[in-house]
C-alpha cells in the first residue's frame, strides 16, 4: 500500500495552501499601491528642473551661522567676499557685508548662481538696507605683491571700510584675514553663508561695471564682454594688441604678449648655470709659504 506523504504534511498539502496563496495574490497589488503614497507622504520628493535628469537642487546659503552669534550675543556680524582673481585684466574687487537681520533681502545666492539683471537687483537691494563696504586692489599691486596677497590686501580694507566695526567676519576660502575682530574662514562660503553670498554679489556687480568702464578707455580688447577672463576672444585681442595698462604684467598670456609687441621691456632672465672667470693677480714679490698654514 503506498501512501501519500504530503496528506501527512499540512504545509506541503497543494489543496490547503492554494486559498492562503490566492489571498496573498489579492492582498499583494493593494500593499504596493499603498507603499509610494506612504512613501511619498513622509519624505517629500527633491525638486527637479522640469525637462532635466539627474538634477539635484542645491540649498542656498542661511542666515543660520550669523543668527547663531547673535543669540550668544555677537554683533555686528559681516560677510566678505572678492570677484576677479582669475582675470588677465584689471582690478580684484572685496566687498563687506553687514546683513540686518530683520530687512534681508530675498534671493541672495552665490553670485556664480544668478543671472546678471539677478544680480542687478540684488545689489541695489542690499546696499539699500545693509551696511556696505567696497574696496579694489589695481593691476600694479597684484604685479607688486602677487593675486592672493593682493586679494587679502582688499578684503581687510573692505572690513575696515565699514560704517560700523564688525565683532565677527566670515570670509570665503581657506585665508583669515588679518583683523582685530574674529575672523572665520569658509570655504565655499559664498554658496554657504548668506553674508558672504550678499558680499559676492556686490562684489561682482561693482568689478563688472569697472570693467565695462575700462572698456570705454581702452577699446578693443572686448572687457564689456568678458570682464577681462581669459576667453578665446580676449587671448586673440591680446595676441593683436598687444598688453594695455589694465593687464596683470606676470599672467602668463600677458607676459607672452608683451614679449611679442614690446620686446625692449623683457628683462632677459639670469643663468644660474654660467660660470664666470675671476683673473687672480699676485704680487710676484710676495713669497708664500706653503708650509705656514700646515
Amino acid at each position: 500500500m503506498i501512501r501519500d506523504k504530503s496528506a501527512k504534511n499540512p504545509a506541503k498539502n497543494p489543496a490547503k495552501d492554494a486559498p492562503k496563496k490566492q489571498a496573498a495574490k489579492k492582498a499583494a497589488p493593494a500593499k504596493a499601491a499603498e507603499t509610494p503614497a506612504a512613501k511619498t507622504s513622509a519624505v517629500p520628493a527633491p525638486k527637479v528642473a522640469a525637462g532635466k535628469k539627474g538634477i539635484i537642487a542645491i540649498a542656498p546659503p542661511s542666515f543660520r551661522r550669523e543668527r547663531a552669534l547673535i543669540k550668544r550675543g555677537v554683533w555686528p556680524v559681516a560677510g566678505c567676499d572678492e570677484a576677479g582673481r582669475g582675470p588677465l585684466a584689471g582690478p580684484v574687487v572685496a566687498a563687506a557685508v553687514i546683513l540686518d537681520p530683520d530687512r534681508i533681502p530675498r534671493g541672495i545666492d552665490d553670485s556664480k548662481r544668478l543671472t546678471a539683471e539677478e544680480r542687478e537687483k540684488l545689489f541695489d537691494k542690499i546696499c539699500a538696507t545693509a551696511q556696505v563696504s567696497v574696496a579694489v586692489a589695481s593691476p600694479a599691486r597684484i604685479d607688486r605683491d602677487n593675486i592672493l596677497r593682493a586679494s587679502l590686501w582688499a578684503l581687510k580694507r573692505a572690513v575696515v571700510a565699514l560704517p560700523e566695526a564688525p565683532r565677527h567676519v566670515f570670509v570665503d576660502g581657506r585665508d583669515r584675514l588679518d583683523t582685530e575682530c574674529d575672523c572665520e574662514a569658509v570655504i565655499g562660503g559664498d554658496g554657504i553663508v548668506l553674508s558672504i553670498a550678499a558680499a559676492s554679489i556686490v562684489a561682482k556687480v561693482t568689478r563688472d561695471r569697472l570693467m565695462c568702464a575700462l572698456a570705454q578707455d581702452c577699446p578693443g580688447y572686448g572687457f564689456e564682454q568678458h570682464k577681462g577672463y581669459a576667453v578665446p576672444e580676449h587671448l586673440d585681442a591680446l595676441d593683436r594688441l598687444g598688453p594695455s595698462i589694465h593687464h596683470r604684467s606676470f599672467f602668463a598670456p600677458v607676459a607672452a604678449a608683451r614679449a611679442k609687441h614690446m620686446p625692449w621691456t623683457v628683462e632677459p632672465g639670469r643663468d644660474l648655470f654660467s660660470v664666470t672667470e675671476v683673473e687672480v693677480q699676485v704680487d710676484a714679490a710676495v713669497e708664500i709659504d706653503a708650509s705656514a698654514n700646515l
